[in-house]
């Protein structure tokens, strides 16, 4: 694992403010598209939603959810529908997962993590791999989360860290708590195998 930097106390501004200096710097460094990897659940969109107000050529980039619930688009739980609203209108193209796809290289993997240590939906019970030959699976969580309870699709670990950059936004204590113990290696949770083969920067917001 290489260096991490934290940056406390990050409002969704900060955020959004960072991940489009950062993907401009992708844009200039580079011709034709550039891919990012962003996350579901509540915390990101409002982040998504100040990002979208930035000065960037949204034509030349690629969203891929990290995971999706295996549900239609249109439904609630759907991150890929959510992504789209928000994304499409700017002129980027959204990739909806699927079983056999190749994601690209990314520019930048935004992460988040449950309570138990799950990023994607690489949950505990699920066992995934370091050195796992797909890049995307369907699984199944167990106990599947209350307030999700679908089967999953999601990028593995090799396809999470195949990125330039990887960022964390961390809420709360209790998770910050299981953050740091991963670093420590005080645990084998998902978290934890993912930053100990990430052999590339993390950037972590609280």
């Amino acid at each position: 694992m290489t260096d991490i930097t934290f940056i406390n106390d990050a409002s969704a501004g900060d955020i959004a403010a960072w991940l489009g200096d950062v993907l401009a710097a992708a844009l200039d460094a580079r011709e034709g598209e550039v891919a990012i990897s962003v996350p579901g659940g509540s915390t990101p969109f409002p982040i998504m939603a100040e990002l979208v107000k930035a000065d960037l050529d949204w034509s030349r980039i690629a969203v891929w959810p990290g995971d999706d619930r295996l549900v239609a688009e249109d439904h609630a739980a759907s991150n890929v529908g959510k992504i789209r609203a928000l994304l499409e209108p700017v002129g980027a193209r959204v990739v909806a997962l699927a079983e056999g796809a190749q994601p690209p290289h990314f520019a930048l993997v935004w992460l988040g993590m449950g309570a138990d240590g799950h990023i994607a939906s690489l949950f505990p019970n699920t066992d995934p791999q370091v050195d796992d030959p797909v890049a995307v699976r369907r699984l199944t969580p167990d106990p599947l989360p209350p307030e999700a309870p679908f089967d999953r699709i999601t990028l593995s670990i090799p396809a999470l860290l195949d990125s330039d950059a990887v960022m964390f936004v961390i809420r709360g204590e209790d998770k910050r708590a299981v953050f740091d113990a991963a670093l420590a290696g005080t645990h084998d949770l998902p978290v934890a195998r993912l930053l100990g083969a990430a052999d590339l920067p993390v950037t972590c917001f609280t």
